[in-house]
């Protein structure tokens, strides 16, 4: 595991540094479950800061390693979405206090991983962006996903973000209820440890119980509708018209052909 975990009194503040941005891939996905089975281990009862590194929460998908894959064979997709899936259902689901610390950048999977912790607190600046652009890139969003957002943000602010592609400054988050406090870099984990340490010691459970009850009625939703409908997901990651828009964008990013 490369990621850190300290005690901050009875809060274990997870800072993610798979690679400078955080951009997501195996590797990331790794280091997630190991942090997480620490923290089941030796951390039972902490509430959780989950933080980046520099001027990038996370950068979301690593497409250096999903475009060739996405280009691919739709099997291999799937089998990859089902162990992506995992690291995110994880963090929504799991049964302490969680506080996205987001200290910068936050676009696409790496906001979404903002997004299923149950409070976030973002630093106030003029540079830090937040999007989901993965339709404008040729990534359809999966539904299990979109009602992890919904919960998060309500219906109208998911669709927002996940339908057109859009940034958002800080303030622009904050005012959508994307993030729910802005704070000077300063203050970011002094601040979020203190949300973090709200519930009492002796209330963990009672938290646990509370978040379930309110989860039920999202993981009612992903078991009856993301389940069967995440199913396609892999045909309109492979489809040529994904694939044509895949290499578009990497031009567009990287001013260069597209190697796959």
């Amino acid at each position: 595991m490369t990621w850190t975990i300290e005690r901050d009194g009875r809060v274990a503040v997870v800072t993610m540094n798979t690679n400078p941005v955080n951009a997501q891939n195996r590797a990331f996905f790794a280091d997630l479950h190991d942090a997480f089975d620490t923290l089941e281990n030796d951390h039972p009862d902490s509430p959780v800061v989950l933080t980046g590194t520099g001027g990038r929460f996370s950068a979301g998908l690593d497409l250096g390693e999903h475009f060739p894959l996405f280009a691919g064979d739709r099997d291999a997709v799937a089998t990859w979405f089902s162990d992506y899936r995992a690291t995110n259902m994880r963090l929504f689901t799991y049964p302490r206090p969680t506080v996205a610390a987001v200290n910068g950048h936050a676009f696409a999977g790496g906001l979404i991983t903002a997004a299923v912790c149950d409070h976030r607190i973002a630093v106030e600046d003029e540079v830090s962006r937040f999007g989901i652009n993965e339709v404008p890139i040729g990534i359809p969003m999966p539904a299990v996903y979109l009602r992890m957002l919904q919960y998060a943000w309500g219906e109208p602010t998911a669709a927002r973000l996940s339908l057109h592609g859009d940034t958002f400054t800080a303030a622009q988050a904050h005012t959508m209820g994307v993030v729910h406090d802005l704070v000077s870099a300063d203050e970011l984990l002094e601040r979020s440890v203190a949300i973090a340490e709200l519930t009492p010691e002796d209330c963990l459970d009672q938290y646990a119980y509370t978040k379930r009850a309110l989860q039920a009625p999202a993981l009612r939703d992903i078991a009856a509708l993301a389940d069967s409908q995440d199913r396609e997901l892999p045909d309109g990651m492979t489809s040529a018209d994904a694939r044509r828009a895949h290499r578009r964008y990497w031009k567009q990013l990287k001013n260069a052909d597209a190697p796959w």
